[in-house]
């Protein structure tokens, strides 16, 4: 086996919510190596960090690069750097660009580095710290809260993952309306899935690939395969220039964040888990369309969360009653409450205890506290003041996973159709 010395590179927290994005800046920074015959070793990196971390970027995700460690390192470093002072959205508060270079074999103990930012929560002083411990070179601007993400980016070891294709447009459209023919994407679903995925969201009607925020993103496709995509790519027609486009390889859609918990009293604020509880009560809607219920097990209780942009996953969860098992997967938010990104029916409770039904079939009621039940219609009496099992209908199936629409979909979940369901 050939080992190669690399030179790892990675960017973060260069994007606002008004615009750019971390890949559309590594997608430049590939052209100019490429203009100055310097090649990537592998495919450049997305890694999506904790979706519940206090302090985020838009999509929560650092981008890496790999490429030799030769005469032409320091060249490539001052174009990352360049580059990032260039297209960076300094004029947002929250914007903190992190680069943060490396030379060397990705180590056990980054690797835990990586896998606590996507579990956890890291501060920029750990980071730092952290990064120059392992001999790493840092670069901050304003804050640099990028170092966290950058080092995972780096670091982070992918046994599964998935690819998306990123197609940008010119910096003139950007805050336009996307012209994307929506019938192609339809085509281009119906052609290439489920090697593809997450296209578009059918019980909504809506286009998953297009962004809704003003970036340099023109559409965004997800796959398994890179041939898929490239099919992908072809079928999917626009109204207007693509400018550049770049493959990444990702730890999208692979449940990543996902720990599993040993019960409920041993998950923690901002963290990622699946848990197995009881079903306290039955699921509540208020004011702005989310929906709550509690689950408990021996060691305490959570209140779960359905949220309104969940659309139809709310009248799923409303079917759920006392006495049901189930295994939610999500992470715990600011109001410390278990937000629902799946769940998987482990037991359902089909039975509930009625009134017994007299002789002449009718249901009879009580006859009183401790007085047996009577019936209206004959006037039989009986002494027993014990309810009978009745064997009810449910909507919900043992076993069976339910997950939120594509439209509410994060970016670390895994879909149900990357799942070996029959194994689980």
């Amino acid at each position: 086996m050939i080992v190669i010395n690399c030179l790892h590179i990675g960017i973060d927290d260069t994007d606002s919510p008004d615009g750019m994005c971390t890949t559309y800046l590594a997608s430049q920074i590939i052209n100019k190596f490429e203009d100055n015959g310097i090649e990537l070793v592998d495919f450049p990196r997305l890694i999506r960090l904790n979706p519940f971390a206090r302090f985020k970027t838009r999509g929560n995700g650092g981008v890496s690069l790999r490429i030799i460690n030769d005469d032409k390192a320091d060249l490539a470093k001052r174009i990352v750097l360049d580059e990032v002072e260039k297209l960076s959205m300094f004029d947002c508060e929250n914007t903190n660009p992190g680069v943060v270079f490396y030379d060397g074999e990705i180590t056990h103990e980054m690797e835990d580095y990586a896998f606590r930012a996507i579990y956890e929560f890291i501060t920029i002083d750990e980071a730092e710290e952290f990064t120059k411990s392992v001999g790493c070179q840092i670069h901050k601007f304003k804050k640099g809260r990028g170092i966290i993400g950058s080092i995972a980016a780096i670091s982070l070891p992918l046994s599964d993952y998935t690819f998306e294709l990123l197609a940008y447009r010119n910096s003139d459209n950007y805050g336009t309306k996307r012209k994307i023919d929506y019938e192609s994407v339809y085509k281009m679903d119906k052609q290439t899935f489920p090697d593809t995925f997450e296209n578009i969201d059918y019980s909504e009607d809506y286009i998953a690939i297009e962004p809704k925020t003003p970036c340099p993103v023109l559409y965004g496709i997800r796959s398994n395969t890179v041939e898929a995509l490239k099919e992908a790519m072809e079928i999917v027609k626009v109204s207007e220039p693509i400018v550049d486009w770049c493959i990444f390889k990702t730890n999208q859609h692979t449940d990543m964040h996902i720990q599993k918990a040993e019960n409920i009293s041993s998950m923690k604020q901002f963290g990622c888990y699946c848990v197995t509880g009881e079903v306290k009560n039955k699921p509540k809607i208020i004011d702005g369309g989310h929906m709550f219920f509690y689950i408990f097990d021996e060691s305490g209780e959570i209140e779960c969360g359905a949220y309104e942009p969940t659309k139809n996953f709310r009248k799923i969860v409303s079917h759920l009653r006392p006495g049901d098992i189930v295994k939610v997967y999500g992470g715990i938010g600011e109001q410390n409450t278990f937000n629902i990104e799946k769940f998987q029916v482990i037991e359902l409770n089909d039975v509930e205890y009625k009134n017994p039904i007299c002789e002449c079939g009718k249901r009879m009621t009580s006859a009183g506290k401790n007085k047996g039940f009577k019936c209206k219609k004959c006037g039989r009496k009986i002494e027993s003041n014990e309810k009978v099992p009745v064997v009810i209908e449910r909507k919900l199936e043992n076993l069976k996973f339910y997950e939120t629409p594509v439209s509410a979909r994060r970016h670390l979940s895994k879909p149900l159709c990357r799942m070996d369901l029959e194994k689980i």
